[in-house]
């Protein structure tokens, strides 16, 4: 991982959230989408936290703030966010996180803390890319998740 995750360090989560909708805006601008009140507003949930949620979490929230009560309100929000590049499915644990550089094109891989939940977005690089190479193999995409402890949940030495 080429530079250490925001979600492990201190760090401005105010600007982190502002730079993060402001990416999402341009990106969507760039892709002629429409980030409606729904998706944006879940976009910022994601967004307020650094830990996977879950469809049903987010709909919980949508719902107490007059979004809608229905699952597929929170399934059209998140597909549409996932397929747009502005966040991510963690396979591992069936929730979503927001994508920490939607203006980028790249191959995030996540660390994900077992203890509180934090997950944080780096970069997988380019290590399946020689296999691939070798045998033919054209990938579309990877899933690269690793589950441990964050520098904050270790114990101190």
């Amino acid at each position: 991982m080429a530079d250490q995750p925001s979600s492990f360090h201190d760090h401005d989560h105010d600007q982190c959230v502002a730079t993060a909708l402001s990416a999402a805006d341009a990106a969507c601008a760039a892709q002629n989408l429409r980030l409606t009140p729904v998706r944006r507003r879940t976009l910022e949930i994601l967004l307020e936290a650094h830990e996977a949620l879950g469809a049903y979490d987010v709909l919980a929230r949508l719902d107490a703030e007059g979004f809608g009560s229905k699952p597929p309100v929170a399934y059209r929000a998140l597909t549409f966010l996932v397929e747009a590049g502005l966040a991510h499915r963690i396979e591992r644990l069936n929730a979503f996180v927001a994508c920490a550089r939607p203006d980028e094109v790249h191959d995030p891989a996540f660390l994900i803390c077992n203890r509180c939940g934090i997950v944080a977005e780096g970069e997988a690089g380019d290590a399946m890319s020689p296999a691939a190479s070798a045998t033919g193999f054209q990938i579309d995409r990877t899933v690269v998740e690793a589950t441990g402890v964050c520098p904050a949940c270790q114990d101190p030495a």
